[in-house]
């Protein structure tokens, strides 16, 4: 199964902003590679997520989101891909619901080394704070792991594309910078100011 609202080969990223099958260019790519048990995707996503949202609603980009699960081979577990599958769930429901269910994942992201996304009632529990997204559709997917070979696809996407760590940010295919060097988010005016400067 492929969720809605994805693109690129078996619809390994998922799609904020623009309609993944419109036949005209969209407007610039925000790419962003994450690990759902990462902690530092957790802070960037915390610090920026709205951010970003608010820009890909104005037009000024779309959201590409390309999701790694190495993190569940170097701690042991399986959070990040259930979690994973569990989005791919969201995202066949709609745009809104899959970006809101990943910040409210990572808001609840528990210790790295704890998986506690491996379990199914804690990722449909964080559902119910996501605005029309559980349903029996949704519940079922999730219990199923229906989207798990799509999970699977999306980390092996993610192994091939060369991209060392997460957060990875790319805009226009360059590289930029959520974090400073003390490992903390930047704040969203100095993003904001990264990515104009880039669209001149």
């Amino acid at each position: 199964m492929i969720p809605a609202n994805t693109t690129g080969e078996g619809g390994t990223t998922v799609v904020y902003g623009a309609d993944p099958r419109a036949a005209e260019p969209g407007p610039p790519v925000l790419d962003l590679y994450l690990d759902l048990r990462c902690p530092y995707c957790r802070a960037v996503e915390n610090a920026l997520g709205d951010t970003m949202r608010q820009l890909a609603d104005a037009g000024e980009l779309v959201l590409h989101h390309h999701f790694g699960t190495f993190l569940d081979a170097q701690l042991g577990g399986h959070g990040s891909h259930r979690a994973l599958a569990a989005l791919g769930a969201a995202a066949d429901v709609g745009q809104p619901q899959f970006l809101t269910y990943l910040h409210t994942l990572y808001r609840n992201q528990p210790h790295e080394e704890h998986d506690g996304f491996a379990a199914e009632r804690m990722l449909l529990g964080l559902a119910n704070d996501v605005p029309r997204l559980r349903s029996r559709t949704f519940d079922d997917a999730v219990l199923d792991q229906a989207y798990d070979s799509w999970a699977r696809r999306v980390g092996r996407v993610f192994d091939a594309s060369g991209v060392a760590a997460t957060p990875t940010v790319l805009f226009r295919e360059r590289p930029v910078a959520v974090l400073d060097a003390a490992g903390d988010a930047v704040e969203p005016e100095e993003f904001v100011a990264r990515i104009h400067d880039a669209t001149e």
